[in-house]
């Protein structure tokens, strides 16, 4: 998604996700006095940590540290003046951690008319006029999450459908992957009426975008670079909306037990705004947040050096960069043209060597290197582009650079993450959501080289684990679905889509705790419960790793805490 857009040893690291010998960061030291102020007992309690992978208690000090993981019995005697905390026959996992999201998006999209899910142009139409009628009369209409794949036909949207029910008031509408917006035609001539603006009619098209067009005119959809000929002319969020937009993502996070987020494109300005909530105790969760490309919060970095909050639930220690577009507006970077429209190859929506010029001053300044690539020819220049820095002076050993979505590839670049060292952050929902025509756009042969997660841990490539919400939803329970069924919740297609890249549901489980922790340098903090780590877990009603993997949806969040505190309960 763009979020701009919508409002090693080669051993070591790769033993990580593979098998139940894994290669961990050692525990941090237990507290020297074994003093704790809370014991939480539990039917199980999956730890994620070899030392103990099961246990039936933790306790922790009052710094919100773990300080004992063991038998109930054996802590309730160790620490007799404790606070004791009965989950029941509750099953604890340690806190879940979204690799991919955007908060500050998903904020934004739940002020906006939700179009997700909508089966045809009428019913988009049919929300829109309901928002409007809550909406203030000179507002735009602004609205996110419509997929034409979902509809008969396919067909991009136009104009004339926006403009049939809303002849003058302006309506922008995010596309569900961020990759494209739809306008009517008040809008895109406030977009022309911009100083400096060019007439978005004719046969020109911006760099690393495309105005769709019907002939010389615009139909009303753009795609990447070009949505931004639109969002200038858009009225800026104030800084109240701002901040009830992140109050409201930070509370559906904790409600669908996340305590950790990977926030990927943060500005100076939202990077502002999470450290007054921190500053404020407000943040209820931890945020790692990615700068958002070569821009001012990645100077930032450079000038000032890696930014951690006092508090230990923000930081930004890594920049967010783009290869190119999305599969589902035909946007992703191609080998070879779409199988479902000849001569379109997709979009760079960086140029190569400004991508390049970007990630070796990130790689010079120690800053962590995230990439957004979906097609095979952009993982390809990823790939390229990352080898060759990695081989420069400024390099370091466990730089863990990152991948975020490696969608499709060629199957001969797919070792190449091994050989690199690279981290694939990929989401599962991703496959489930476009299995319905991933095949029409890239044909069977290039699908043996897409989605592949499977083929990634056997190769023992970190695999992190997330959802891109709000391209897809905030709840990672969806997430484990995908992981280990790959069908959608119908259980559809039977057996599931492209099966051999099945998860299981320890190594599904593992990839939104350990492995998104490590993805971020955070596995001596987070992602495991035992000593010394910090004390983040979720209470889950039943046990993730022994229900039927068609239950893996319905999994119940009784509470979820942070820092031995909790943060949401259900009660």
């Amino acid at each position: 998604m763009r979020p701009h857009r919508f409002l090693a040893a080669l051993v070591a690291p790769l033993a990580l996700m593979t098998g139940t010998a894994l290669a961990q960061a050692p525990a941090a030291p237990a507290d020297a006095a074994g003093q704790a102020v809370a014991v939480l007992t539990a039917a199980r309690i999956h730890t994620q940590d070899r030392a103990t992978p099961v246990a039936t208690a933790i306790a922790w000090n009052e710094d919100g540290r773990l300080v004992a993981v063991g038998k109930a019995a054996e802590l309730r005697r160790r620490f007799p003046k404790a606070r004791h905390i009965d989950a029941g026959t509750a099953t604890v996992v340690p806190g879940l951690i979204d690799a991919h999201a955007h908060l500050m998006g998903l904020g934004q999209a739940l002020m906006l008319a939700d179009l997700s899910g909508a089966r045809s142009i009428e019913e988009v139409v049919e929300r829109l006029r309901a928002f409007a009628r809550t909406a203030p009369a000179d507002a735009w209409i602004q609205g996110w999450g419509w997929d034409q794949n979902r509809w008969p036909g396919q067909a991009f949207p136009t104009t004339a459908e926006l403009d049939a029910a809303f002849p003058d008031r302006p309506v922008w509408l995010s596309r569900i992957d961020g990759h494209a917006g739809w306008a009517n035609s008040a809008a895109l001539r406030a977009a022309e009426a911009l100083p400096g603006a060019r007439k978005l009619d004719g046969q020109w098209q911006p760099e690393g975008g495309r105005i769709v067009r019907d002939g010389a005119r615009a139909s009303g959809v753009l795609v990447d670079e070009a949505m931004g000929l639109v969002q200038r002319a858009v009225p800026a969020p104030t800084e109240a909306l701002r901040e009830e937009a992140l109050r409201r993502a930070l509370a559906a996070a904790v409600a669908n037990g996340l305590t950790g987020v990977h926030d990927m494109g943060v500005s100076r300005e939202n990077l502002a705004l999470m450290r007054r909530f921190a500053d404020e105790g407000r943040l209820p969760l931890r945020i790692d947040a990615y700068a958002d490309g070569d821009s001012g919060a990645l100077a930032d970095l450079c000038e000032h050096g890696l930014y951690r909050h006092d508090g230990g639930r923000l930081q930004m220690t890594g920049v967010k960069l783009f290869m190119d577009g999305a599969l589902g507006s035909r946007g992703a970077a191609l080998l070879a043209d779409y199988s479902d429209d000849p001569g379109n190859r997709g979009l760079l929506v960086t140029d190569p060597a400004a991508f390049g010029a970007a990630v070796i001053r990130a790689r010079d300044c120690g800053v962590q290197v995230a990439t957004h690539a979906i097609g095979d020819r952009g993982n390809r220049i990823v790939l390229d582009t990352y080898e060759y820095a990695l081989k420069g002076r400024g390099a370091r050993p466990d730089h863990r650079w990152r991948v975020e979505h490696a969608q499709v590839l060629a199957s001969e670049d797919i070792p190449r993450f091994a050989q690199l060292r690279l981290v694939a952050s990929m989401q599962p929902t991703h496959a489930t959501s476009d299995m319905p025509w991933a095949e029409e756009r890239l044909g069977a042969e290039r699908l043996e080289g897409a989605y592949a997660w499977r083929e990634f841990l056997d190769l023992g490539v970190p695999l992190a684990l997330g959802s891109d919400f709000p391209v897809e939803s905030v709840d990672p329970r969806l997430g484990l679905f995908a992981a280990v069924n790959r069908t959608d919740r119908e259980g559809h297609p039977p057996g599931g889509w492209l099966p051999e890249q099945k998860l299981t549901a320890g190594q599904a489980l593992r990839g939104f705790t350990f492995g998104a922790a490590y993805a971020a340098h955070d596995e001596a903090e987070v992602g495991r419960l035992a000593p010394g780590l910090r004390a983040d877990f979720v209470v889950l009603d039943r046990d993730p790793l022994a229900v039927p993997p068609a239950e893996l949806d319905s999994l119940k969040v009784q509470a979820t805490w942070v820092d031995g505190e909790p943060v949401y309960s259900a009660d």
